[in-house]
């Protein structure tokens, strides 16, 4: 999406509820930004969201994906256009989802691991 706003959050968050499906539920781990706090954002049933400490970049996974997505598939490269932008990052993006053990490797966090008793 062109921008980063609560119209576009309402959205990704309705795709991922499709995604997950009604006998699942999802748990999102997200930054303090204002399109993910506002009260008019309408969280599905089967979301729930776990806000992290402010100004803290370290805690959230996703912004090592950014790094790894744009150091292994979008540096040094010039763009004539939005439209190309956009289409090298759905490229990165889908070859970084054919690459599970990458995506493990890179958004593990311990402190968010959920263990199961044997």
């Amino acid at each position: 999406m062109p921008r980063a706003n609560t119209r576009g959050m309402q959205e990704h968050l309705a795709e991922i509820s499709r995604q997950v499906g009604s006998e699942r539920h999802a748990i999102l781990v997200m930054d303090q930004a204002s399109w993910h706090t506002t009260e008019s954002l309408r969280v599905p049933a089967n979301i729930s969201i776990v806000l992290l400490p402010p100004k803290s970049p370290e805690l959230n996974p996703v912004e090592k994906v950014w790094q790894y997505l744009r150091q292994t598939f979008l540096s040094n490269r010039g763009f004539e256009s939005y439209d190309m932008i956009v289409d090298a990052c759905c490229d990165a993006w889908n070859i970084f989802m054919e690459m599970p053990e990458t995506v493990t490797s890179i958004s593990y966090r311990s402190w968010a691991a959920i263990t199961t008793s044997p």
